[in-house]
């Protein structure tokens, strides 16, 4: 059986520790504040004296801290040479990429991953992690990885798993974005936004997002044209929507990008494009 250590006990590690121990691993724990390893320890987790005896080479060590900078803070000292690392830890693509060298030219093996999961949605139907980097890594570890959540390999570019994690979670932002100001406009009423959340803004909300699929195959074809509602309509909903938020008295800074974009792209002389269109905007095709 492989030897599991987890590096950085914090919620999410420590949700990945538990899982790994509840589906009969050998699971090694370390943190800088030792504390946190005892609830671990007393279901049956080894606790390292220092961080090398949780990194040694033959171990498939799970990294899960703060940021990048955290983990070359505490490995960059450390042999990694036999190591096999999987960084469970958010960042960006570039940092992701870096990593995978750094750790390449340290003698270790390297598995990036993007966390599509709550801490307590670990080891549970519906997580997600998306992984990339060494292929191999992941084919061989798969077991406990899987033991984790619904482990996904999407590419042995390293930076791509955090990349996607990155752009699933701003849709997720995006989306609590319009939530949040939804509830302050309902909130300007005097209303409860129970009621509001779960008789219409939830099935409305889920009734849209089935628009996601049309726009996305719209957008690979760089097909701009609706039969929906047009820019030119959004223009003055938005335009709407935020005369009513100053009259109501709310800030509605959540969605002004969101209208600077429609402005500029029906100035620019595209009234009749989608809303898929606003992509252009973000990036424009090669």
């Amino acid at each position: 059986m492989t030897e599991i250590s987890i590096v950085g006990l914090g919620l999410m590690g420590t949700a990945l520790a538990e899982t790994l121990i509840k589906a009969g691993h050998e699971v090694t724990v370390w943190n800088r504040t030792d504390k946190k390893a005892e609830p671990l320890v007393a279901m049956g987790a080894r606790r390292a004296a220092s961080l090398a005896g949780a990194v040694r080479p033959g171990a498939l060590v799970i990294v899960c801290v703060l940021d990048y900078d955290t983990v070359h803070g505490l490995l960059g000292q450390m042999e990694l040479a036999g190591v096999t690392l999987v960084n469970l830890t958010s960042g960006r693509p570039e940092e992701a990429r870096r990593t995978a060298e750094w750790a390449r030219r340290r003698g270790a093996d390297y598995l990036d991953g993007g966390v599509m999961a709550v801490p307590q949605m670990i080891g549970a139907p519906g997580a997600l992690i998306l992984y990339s980097g060494s292929r191999e890594v992941f084919e061989r570890h798969a077991g406990p990885l899987g033991d984790l959540a619904e482990a996904r390999f999407v590419d042995t570019d390293p930076g791509l798993a955090p990349l996607l994690d990155m752009a699933m979670l701003t849709g997720m932002y995006g989306q609590i974005a319009g939530i949040m100001q939804g509830f302050a406009l309902v909130r300007s009423a005097g209303l409860p936004v129970g009621d509001f959340a779960s008789t219409l803004l939830v099935p409305w909300l889920g009734a849209m997002s089935e628009l996601a699929h049309r726009w996305a195959e719209e957008v690979d074809a760089g097909q701009w044209g609706t039969d929906v509602a047009n820019l030119g309509v959004n223009k003055v909903g938005l335009e709407s929507i935020s005369l009513a938020m100053r009259e109501q008295g709310i800030e509605g800074n959540l969605l002004a990008p969101l209208k600077h974009l429609v402005d500029k792209r029906v100035a620019d002389g595209h009234p009749d494009h989608g809303l898929q269109s606003l992509v252009e905007e973000l990036h424009p095709g090669r």
